[in-house]
């Protein structure tokens, strides 16, 4: 069958769903036994996202071949099981560096090279390279922002442009939010109705509406949107706030949004199977027993506001694997420099069931989160370090078990006494020549499960393949010194012999990870890891 191409596209207002709704229809389709694809396109000028701050654009999300990406990436992996890679991520940095790279190289064979069509057109074959890669017969992308920004005029250029050509195998869908203001009562049509007639204003015409809103949409709004954005009545899709964002693909359906997608591309429907879902979203809705979570980061304010989306696979991660153990997450932001302003504050960690520190970079608040891995390792309070978390666990195991009074990483005090965390020998001359972007450890790399240890008992593999994104290491100078002192290897990596997971004996779950295990958690299949820390929180529970 011809490919076909589903372009979503945001109206009226930023974070307003796009990257779920992009999800979720991969996901609807692929329940109706369609091999799909999923794109993402970011306006920046950034090759990747992997120096942006987490408060200035969410999580970094880290593909199998390492690259660092939107964290959407991770909500399409989530819903469809597909892993992600470089192709599923287009950013402007990358169109024109490619662009210009042709040019120098004379690849345009002497030409003028223009933004148009040169860089449409590169955009254009990104899309088809990711398609290819997923061996997709529907690929799915999402744009980047907001219809009206000038800054995604030159995709929306590359979607007209393909539309152009293969008008049957194209459509575009609009997610976009109708506010109900509160004094007023009433739910607003016109900011969508003027998104879609500023879309119209780059050669495109809507073919689906899905109207984000606190409420479901009714009959009177959906007839307004038919009329004034000049679709029909069945393709303006209600998406009202959810409680769980799993619910989606199945309120989509009940919609009939993928027999009205698969009507358009006039593709036969299949026989759909959402059924893991459907019980899925059953159990979520009937679960009593909480557990109550605190995430120790700094990685959280954004202003006056809490930005979660610093820890987004964090976060689903601890979800599935709470659901799995027949409880629901209460969870808690802490925020470490608190305990840093006062030290005594470290107690009030001792009313939650387990202890999450997530990966961060830098000094701010790394004192506070040592004092709360301490804590946990005192009182025995389940604990889960992941990447820097781990580094910072090491730390506080050496200052407080092992002698080392001022241990520290070389990251936070390059002339530290002990540095037990140390940076990779490759690494140096990238810092010394200010080579950051996408030069960190990235990626997929092996993990060897020591026999044994609860590392082993977790996953019940001999090996295994987990993302990474660091550049210090556990510092094998100090290695039979802290074994000797309790700390416990769980596993390494054999082909340069670097320490990838520390655990403690005699503690209900003791974890850190030098990887990012969040990164391969699904709704369906919860990272034993996250697993098993909710299971001993169980435990102690019961």
């Amino acid at each position: 069958m011809q490919k076909k191409y589903i372009f979503v596209v945001g109206g009226v207002m930023s974070s307003v769903g796009k990257g779920i709704a992009t999800a979720s229809i991969a996901k609807i389709l692929q329940s109706k036994g369609f091999a799909v694809s999923t794109v993402k396109c970011d306006m920046y000028i950034n090759i990747d996202a992997g120096t942006i701050r987490p408060t200035e654009h969410g999580e970094v999300f880290i593909g199998q071949d390492g690259i660092e990406a939107d964290q959407d990436l991770g909500n399409y992996e989530r819903f469809t099981g597909i892993a992600s890679t470089r192709e599923n991520y287009i950013t402007t940095g990358q169109v024109y560096q490619e662009v210009i790279r042709k040019e120098r190289n004379m690849e345009y064979k002497g030409e003028d090279v223009e933004v148009v069509p040169d860089i449409p057109n590169e955009i254009i074959r990104r899309i088809k390279q990711a398609s290819l890669k997923d061996k997709a017969q529907i690929t799915i992308i999402e744009m980047g922002g907001t219809i009206g920004e000038y800054q995604n005029l030159l995709f929306l250029e590359a979607a007209r442009m393909m539309k152009l050509k293969n008008p049957e195998d194209v459509i575009f869908v609009m997610v976009s939010y109708l506010p109900v203001p509160s004094k007023v009562g009433e739910m607003k049509t016109k900011p969508t109705q003027h998104a879609v007639r500023c879309l119209n204003s780059a050669g495109i015409q809507v073919d689906f509406i899905l109207g984000r809103s606190e409420k479901p949409m009714d009959k009177k709004r959906k007839e307004k949107l038919s009329m004034f954005c000049g679709i029909p009545i069945e393709n303006v899709i209600s998406a009202p706030d959810v409680d769980s964002i799993y619910e989606v693909p199945i309120n989509f359906e009940k919609e009939k949004l993928s027999e009205r997608i698969l009507e358009k591309f006039k593709l036969e429907p299949k026989k759909s199977n959402l059924d893991d879902w459907e019980e899925l979203i059953g159990k979520i809705k009937s679960l009593k027993d909480e557990v109550k979570l605190a995430i120790v980061g700094k990685y959280f304010s954004t202003g006056s506001f809490v930005l979660s989306d610093s820890y987004i696979s964090v976060i689903e991660a601890i979800k599935h694997a709470c659901w799995k153990n027949n409880v629901k997450p209460n969870l808690i932001w802490v925020d470490s420099e608190k305990f840093e302003e006062n030290p005594d504050s470290v107690e009030t960690l001792g009313q939650y069931d387990a202890i999450i520190v997530p990966g961060g970079f830098g000094s701010r608040g790394v004192e506070g989160i040592i004092s709360s891995i301490k804590y946990a390792r005192e009182n025995k309070i389940p604990f889960l370090g992941l990447c820097y978390g781990m580094q910072l666990a090491v730390i506080e195991f050496s200052r407080n078990m092992a002698g080392m009074s001022n241990a520290n990483s070389v990251e936070i005090n390059p002339n530290t006494k002990y540095p037990v965390i140390d940076i990779m020998e490759e690494q140096k001359k990238n810092m010394q020549m200010s080579n950051y972007g996408a030069t960190m450890r990235l990626g997929n790399y092996s993990c060897s499960l020591i026999k044994g240890t609860g590392s082993h008992k977790y996953y019940n593999r001999e090996t295994v393949l987990e993302r990474h994104r660091h550049r210090y290491e556990f510092n094998n100078k100090y290695l039979d010194l802290l074994k000797s002192k309790g700390l416990v290897i769980g596993g390494i990596n054999k082909e340069r012999n670097l320490v990838e997971i520390v655990e403690l004996k005699d503690h209900p779950f003791f974890v850190g990870v030098q990887f990012h295990p969040e990164f391969n958690s699904r709704p369906m299949e919860p990272h034993p890891l996250f697993f098993n820390l909710i299971k001993s929180v169980v435990g102690r529970k019961q």
